[in-house]
């Protein structure tokens, strides 16, 4: 669920994960941030060692380290010494430790990747293996003579993926029959390539998905070890627009209108009153869909000519901030009005929110709650999540 936006390209990023069976937290973490005011965007994915509480604890402390000094631009081999110091060691004396990778991609199309124990990012160019040259760097420190960070750097292309994994994967199926010594890196390269062969516009989440799928059926559905698959896929961006609220002033009433039906690419209307307004200066009819059984007491969808949907305002808003801001890998979105949005939302890269400002007066009761009062806040509270969980490239504008 995550993306960032280039002049030739958008960056979609999904990531995949299944936990071993009876496990409460996930040894496997992943973390990332946009920094917008430098165009770079940071992922992070650690792996620590077993497996349950304790490697969950690991990854995420190494991770949020790996997240700080790669945002300051510290050099991976001098922060990957201050990770492996800040990590405790286990009673027996061993060490312990999560291993990671680092991927850094800037607005240039630059792409950098920092490894270190985890298993080589496949990335994939023209339908084969793409092969940037490598170089090694020493983790500083006497007591990590021996741990090297594998490092690569190269322009990305439009249509070019990237597959980053966790020793999960490699090893699913480790003992069985088919794959006695675990599925292997070669197996999923090739697996990877067929994919995209077979489906060249296949999405990140759906390869990563296929991805963590084949590898918990090579387990018998029952991953042994904490499993993880990330994708990253720079692509032509899919443009969107989502309306809701009637422009301040009557008078721009039209404008407001003729630019809605000028946008090249896919819309929505949240609000009827809104929706009133368009259909009224656009010459166009809503056909309110009387028969549709919507959970939640939300009113009724609407149609309208060149709109994807039409639905009710702040109440299908609040809710769709509701959804994203619990969404994961395993939801799974239904046919309500506010799923609807929220899939719309996530199926596109470039969004461009209109935010009519004119007051609504029937949300105006003191005693309706907060959210029905202050559909900016709602708003905002949207944007804020598709900017920074989902990386979406979103533009609002208030009318």
């Amino acid at each position: 669920m995550v993306t960032t936006n280039n002049q030739n390209y958008h960056i979609e990023i999904d990531v995949q994960q299944k936990r071993p069976k009876g496990e409460i937290a996930c040894g496997d973490v992943f973390m990332s941030d946009a920094f917008r005011e430098e165009g770079r965007t940071i992922l992070v994915l650690s792996d620590g060692i077993g497996h349950g509480i304790k490697a969950s604890v690991l990854a995420q402390l190494t991770a949020t380290m790996a997240l700080k000094y790669a945002r300051f631009h510290t050099k991976p081999e001098i922060f990957s010494r201050i990770i492996m110091e800040a990590l405790p060691k286990s009673s027996d004396g061993k060490e312990s430790y999560a291993t990671f990778t680092i991927i850094e991609l800037e607005t240039d199309g630059q792409v950098r990747i920092t490894n270190y124990d985890n298993p080589p990012v496949l990335i994939i160019r023209n339908g084969s293996l793409f092969q940037p040259r490598e170089y090694e760097l020493e983790v500083r420190g006497r007591e990590n003579i021996g741990k090297v960070l594998r490092c690569r750097e190269f322009i990305a292309r439009k249509e070019d993926r990237l597959v980053f994994l966790t020793d999960g994967v490699v090893q699913a199926g480790l003992g069985n029959k088919r794959f006695p010594l675990g599925w292997g890196i070669e197996n999923i390269y090739d697996f990877a390539m067929n994919q995209v062969n077979r489906m060249p516009d296949i999405s990140a989440a759906r390869l990563g998905r296929k991805i963590i799928n084949q590898a918990s059926m090579n387990d018998d559905f029952e991953v042994k070890d904490d499993t993880t698959c990330g994708v990253i896929y720079f692509r032509e961006p899919r443009k969107f627009m989502l309306i809701t609220g009637p422009p301040f002033y009557k008078i721009k009433d039209y404008d407001f209108a003729d630019r809605i039906r000028s946008f090249k690419g896919k819309k929505i209307i949240c609000g009827g009153t809104t929706a009133e307004i368009i259909a009224r200066e656009l010459e166009m009819e809503v056909e309110i869909q009387h028969g549709a059984k919507i959970p939640g007491m939300l009113p009724p969808p609407a149609r309208m000519e060149g709109f994807e949907m039409v639905t009710e305002g702040i109440l299908t808003l609040g809710k769709v901030e509701e959804i994203l801001e619990n969404y994961n890998s395993d939801t799974r979105l239904q046919d309500s009005p506010a799923e609807k949005v929220s899939r719309l939302l996530l199926q596109h890269d470039s969004i461009e929110i209109i935010l009519g400002t004119r007051i609504n007066w029937a949300h105006q009761d003191p005693e309706q709650p907060l959210e029905l009062e202050l559909r900016k806040i709602v708003v905002k509270r949207i944007v804020k999540i598709l900017v920074n969980k989902f990386f979406k490239h979103v533009e609002m504008e208030y009318l």
